[in-house]
């Protein structure tokens, strides 16, 4: 009796150790139940009737899609189900992509109806791959909805799709990332998503635009349409955006100087760090209101925080009750000089701005005035030789002299009444 007493310990300690979802993943499926797609349905529907929690019934179809779809697997995972299918029964390319297509729209239709039960990242591989195989519009929807419910825990690299439209120029699939950012939108004004969750959003799109505007291909309309997607609210700091702009001038450099203002209309200078509007200032790529506007900004934020200091250090409030120690007073007396040599390194760098701009101005008046290099200086010399005989070069004083000479009486004027 011992023996065998000792012989079941391990067996209950084993099973104890294991937890619910690995035990809810590995003890329904075998490579015949993978391989059965009816019989997964069923098996599922039956779960469902027991009560079983919606995340519980989630990591079941996660386990089971990334089992025939290897695509679908977000780390490394053997290679079974229908990769193994493939290689022991060659079969065409369309049969095989109509299979994936039925799978997908099957785990579609079996999603349990709680939002977020599935992961986001697995929904935007399933979404891909519904896009790669052409699936219904209906499915297609379906997956972007819930996708729009958690697009605040996606990550940048599943939500990189490629387009698969032949009509599309672009790489990646940049109206779909515009919808599901517009879905996103209309629920933060319904009051259903959090501000910190639209903040993680504008992060993930600001980092989706800098890789997307690479492409040569994206048009201007494109990215001004996502950049604008979201509310001038959801961005707290606009370096992200700023930077996405910048890589989109310096991947099309033929953009006109009215795209480019249209562009930097989307940056609110004002949400620059001093980091982002120190590169904005030597940008060459950006326009010359765009620069001074951001130079403007960078020193109306320094003077706004010497004003508050010396306000704060006039205030008629009480004395503290601890007096600061040198150190803390140094402390501060440094952070007043680099305001201060902040203050005088802008305020060249607008003055310098300024100078060339006069420069540029003086260069082109002096342009309007070379037109007697094109042939016109016999108009002119007719024009001055008719000047001086009519006006015969005269002062302003021998002219006024000239007239009061000239001038006729009046014969009323001689006269003794």
């Amino acid at each position: 009796m011992n023996n065998n007493q000792s012989s079941q310990e391990p067996v209950t300690t084993s099973q104890e150790t294991k937890s619910p979802t690995q035990f809810s993943s590995e003890c329904w499926f075998d490579d015949a139940c993978i391989l059965d797609m009816d019989y997964f349905v069923k098996t599922l529907s039956g779960i469902k009737e027991k009560g079983v929690r919606a995340d519980l019934i989630g990591s079941i179809i996660t386990y089971y899609a990334s089992k025939w779809l290897p695509d679908l697997s977000a780390g490394d995972i053997s290679q079974k189900g229908i990769n193994q299918f493939q290689e022991s029964s060659p079969e065409s390319v369309t049969l095989s992509w109509m299979k994936k297509r039925f799978f997908v729209e099957t785990l579609v239709g079996v999603l349990p109806p709680d939002k977020d039960s599935i992961p986001c990242n697995f929904l935007l591989r399933l979404l891909r791959t519904a896009n790669m195989v052409g699936v219904e519009a209906n499915y297609r929807t379906e997956l972007e909805k819930r996708i729009s419910w958690q697009l605040d825990q996606a990550s940048l690299e599943e939500l990189m799709i490629p387009s698969f439209s032949h009509t599309c120029g672009t790489l990646l699939d940049i109206d779909l990332v515009n919808r599901l950012v517009k879905r996103f939108v209309s629920l933060d004004h319904e009051g259903a998503k959090s501000g910190a969750a639209l903040v993680k959003v504008a992060k993930l799109v600001d980092c989706y635009l800098a890789e997307a505007a690479v492409d040569a291909n994206l048009r201007l309309s494109e990215f001004v349409a996502l950049a604008g997607a979201l509310p001038s609210h959801a961005r707290a700091i606009d370096d992200g955006l700023y930077i996405a702009v910048d890589t989109y001038l310096k991947a099309h450099p033929c953009v006109s100087k009215q795209e480019r203002k249209g562009l930097c209309r989307l940056i609110d200078s004002r949400k620059l760090t001093p980091e982002a509007s120190l590169h904005a200032a030597q940008n060459e790529r950006l326009p010359v209101r765009a620069v001074i506007q951001v130079l403007f900004s960078e020193q109306t934020k320094i003077n706004h925080n010497l004003d508050w200091r010396s306000s704060f250090n006039g205030s008629t409030f009480d004395p503290p009750t601890r007096c600061l120690s040198k150190r803390e007073m140094n402390v501060q007396q440094m952070e007043i000089r680099k305001l201060k040599e902040d203050v005088y390194r802008l305020q060249s760098q607008c003055n310098a701005m300024q100078v060339q701009m006069e420069k540029m101005m003086v260069e082109r008046k002096k342009g309007f005035f070379k037109w007697k290099k094109f042939g016109f200086s016999k108009g002119v010399e007719a024009v001055e030789k008719i000047e001086d005989e009519e006006f015969g070069r005269q002062t302003p004083t021998d002219m006024s002299t000239s007239l009061v000479k000239g001038r006729i009486p009046h014969k009323w004027r001689n006269s003794m009444s």
